[in-house]
């Protein structure tokens, strides 16, 4: 007896906990959907691959796994026995980055593209995998590829669009993000939109050309939820350099690098107070809000990049619980080695 049916709620449940409880504050509708959804797509293939029996009391409790681990791994053994499940490898593909495993979510993603090559979502799934396994948190151009077929079979994919943008913004190609952006303002919410709007503004600012015309008050940034107070230990005030760039951030706690929410600013009189909301996020694919709690960063960076290089100045992260109100002290106190 096949034990997939209770694999699949299981890891359902896990990574649903893992990747859509934030939402819930925000978005309950949302999580409600997604919920039943899955829901309905784990019966659907349980169908096709299971068994009734294995669904009797006797033989739910002989095979309930205890963790979310275990779980993936007697998934890992029922995929080897029915190999050509495209929606076992999705759902697998899902559990992994959960862990963070992106390794093995790449590759689960792949080969559940090899099974179902016209459905968009996944093909979007698998360049995001890609993107999260790459040690630059670059978009290949196998990912590329991805999302370019993603796109020929959904012209209006969001996420698709979103990260074409990214990856010409990655490749110095400014004008080309910006217009592949540009049409998804009128597609999103005014939040969102405002964040949109602003990466749009940077990637035209970087290909010499005025900002977009003011929206007016629609696009109006919605209001902080975190203000950081930034200070900088006396003993290293005299290091700082004409040029060097505060970077202060919030990202995932245990999750990939790219923050959430950023601000960059020139460096000036400490301490300094620096709001963070959700048009500061750099992804509209992930607010702040949607968050219960982040990793707060400051860093005065010597070079162009947030990204840490050595000499840098930076600050002991510290993590924040995500509310209107809450307010945190970053003290930069230490040198990149």
């Amino acid at each position: 007896m096949t034990p997939f049916v209770i694999l699949a709620i299981v890891l359902s449940l896990g990574v649903l906990l893992a990747v859509l409880w934030p939402l819930w504050r925000d978005a309950r509708g949302l999580v409600l959907a997604g919920v039943a959804t899955l829901g309905i797509a784990t019966f659907a293939l349980y169908r096709v691959v299971g068994t009734p029996a294995a669904l009797e009391p006797e033989a739910a409790s002989s095979v309930m796994p205890a963790t979310l681990d275990e779980a993936v791994a007697q998934l890992e053994a029922e995929l080897k026995k029915q190999p050509n499940e495209p929606e076992g490898w999705r759902l697998l593909g899902k559990s992994y980055a959960a862990l963070q495993r992106y390794d093995d979510a790449q590759k689960a993603f792949e080969r559940a593209v090899q099974l179902l090559p016209t459905d968009a979502d996944l093909l979007v799934e698998a360049a995001q995998a890609r993107l999260f396994n790459n040690a630059d948190r670059k978009l290949d151009a196998q990912a590329i590829a991805l999302l370019d077929k993603a796109l020929a079979i959904n012209p209006d994919h969001q996420r698709a669009l979103w990260f074409v943008g990214l990856a010409q913004r990655q490749e110095g190609k400014h004008a080309d993000a910006a217009k592949t952006w540009e049409p998804l303002l009128a597609k999103v919410d005014p939040n969102t939109a405002a964040t949109l709007r602003t990466q749009i503004n940077e990637a035209r600012a970087a290909a010499g050309l005025p900002p977009l015309a003011d929206a007016g008050p629609a696009a109006d940034s919605a209001p902080a939820l975190l203000t950081v107070t930034v200070d900088l230990a006396p003993a290293l005030k005299d290091k700082l350099a004409p040029g060097d760039t505060l970077f202060v951030f919030a990202r995932q706690v245990g999750g990939p690098p790219m923050p959430v929410a950023a601000r960059r600013l020139p460096v000036s009189d400490f301490p300094l107070t620096v709001p963070l909301g959700d048009g500061d996020s750099p992804m509209p694919t992930l607010k702040l809000s949607q968050l219960p709690q982040v990793q707060l960063v400051a860093r005065i960076a010597k070079g162009n990049g947030p990204a840490a290089q050595p000499g840098d100045l930076e600050a002991t992260a510290i993590t924040a619980d995500v509310k209107a109100g809450s307010r945190y002290t970053l003290t930069i106190d230490r040198v990149v080695p």
